[in-house]
């Protein structure tokens, strides 16, 4: 006979009977907050962000608790935006196989990375060293928050 699934907060190992259901989401909102307002006072990553410090850490670090592990693998989009060009709609019907779309920017100009629709950071398009048919892109500035 199988065991009967855990609701997500009996998961985290949060109570999940009526009045302490509530105190328990009042719990895992306040420590949500605590850890955003723990990200705001550290700022936006610096000119002297190493990613293998931050993996050294991260591997040194337990992880808080199960709500912070769950909130840091929560999906985002990330787009890398090379141009953008705006045209009438009759422009954009008149499009056939071959034709070519004029960008707002010139090639070598640095390209906007967002993440879920909100520019994060500047970079520049690059080939990837272990597979140079692939394309990157290289963090050369964070946006200020």
């Amino acid at each position: 006979m199988s065991e009967p699934e855990l609701s997500p907060l009996e998961d985290l190992g949060l109570p999940m009977d009526g009045e302490n259901e509530a105190d328990a989401l009042d719990e895992a909102l306040a420590e949500l907050q605590g850890v955003i307002n723990k990200d705001q006072e550290m700022g936006p990553l610096g000119d002297g962000f190493d990613p293998d410090d931050l993996a050294e850490t991260a591997a040194a670090q337990a992880p808080q608790n199960g709500l912070q592990d769950l909130v840091m693998s929560i999906p985002v989009q990330l787009d890398v935006v090379i141009g953008s060009a705006e045209m009438p709609v009759s422009e954009l019907m008149g499009m056939e196989t071959g034709s070519v779309v004029s960008l707002n920017r010139k090639i070598g100009e640095a390209v906007d990375i967002c993440v879920n629709g909100t520019k994060i950071a500047t970079g520049e398009i690059q080939s990837l060293e272990d597979d140079p048919s692939r394309l990157g892109v290289k963090i050369i500035s964070l946006e200020k928050s």
